[in-house]
C-alpha cells in the first residue's frame, strides 16, 4: 500500500451513514432547481438534473445500479415539465449506454469525459426539440443553442461540485 494512501485517513472516519443516497439525493435536488420563480421566454437554463446525472455516472459507477435513473427521470419529468416519461426513457439509455462505454473503455481523461458528456446533452436537448415539435409548439431550433452551450459550458462545474459532494460522501 501507498504510505500517502495510510496517512490520509483518520481512525473513524469513514463513508456518511446515508452514503448511498447521496446520488440519488442529489439529482433530485437538481431537478428541483426547476421550481425556482425564474421567469424566461427563451428557457436559457439547463437541465440540472440530468446534468448531475450525468457527473456522478461518469465520476462513479458504483453508487447506484441502472434501474435507479427511472425514478428519478419520473421526478424531473414530474418537476419539469416534460411529458411524463420523457426523462425516465431518456435517463434509462443514457445509463445503458455510459454502462455500455465502460465496459468498451480501458481508461478515459478529462476531455474525453466533457465530449461524451457533451454529446449526451445535445442529445437531450435535440430529443426536447423534436418532442417539442410533435406537441406543437413550432421553436426554431437557434432557440436550443443557448441552453445547449451553456449546459456543455456548465459540466466542469458540476462535475467538479459532484466530484468534492462524493468526497464529502465518503468521509475523505
Amino acid at each position: 500500500m501507498v504510505r500517502a494512501a495510510l496517512g490520509t485517513r483518520r481512525i473513524g472516519q469513514g463513508p456518511l451513514r446515508w452514503a448511498t443516497l447521496v446520488p440519488a439525493a442529489t439529482v433530485v435536488a437538481a431537478s428541483l432547481l426547476s421550481a425556482l420563480p425564474i421567469v424566461s421566454s427563451t428557457g436559457w437554463y439547463p437541465d440540472f438534473g440530468f446534468l448531475v446525472l450525468i457527473s456522478w455516472r461518469l465520476l462513479r459507477s458504483d453508487p447506484w445500479p441502472a434501474w435507479w435513473a427511472a425514478p428519478l427521470g419520473l421526478v424531473n419529468d414530474l418537476f419539469t415539465g416534460q411529458p411524463i416519461g420523457f426523462s425516465v426513457a431518456l435517463w434509462s439509455a443514457t445509463m445503458l449506454v455510459l454502462d455500455l462505454i465502460d465496459r468498451r473503455t480501458m481508461w478515459r481523461d478529462y476531455w474525453i469525459e466533457w465530449v461524451l458528456a457533451a454529446v449526451l446533452i445535445a442529445i437531450n436537448e435535440w430529443l426536447e426539440w423534436q418532442l417539442a415539435g410533435l406537441v406543437g409548439a413550432s421553436v426554431p431550433f437557434s432557440r436550443v443553442l443557448p441552453p445547449l452551450v451553456i449546459t456543455v459550458f456548465l459540466f466542469p462545474i458540476v462535475a467538479w461540485f459532484v466530484a468534492r459532494l462524493d468526497r464529502w460522501r465518503l468521509g475523505r
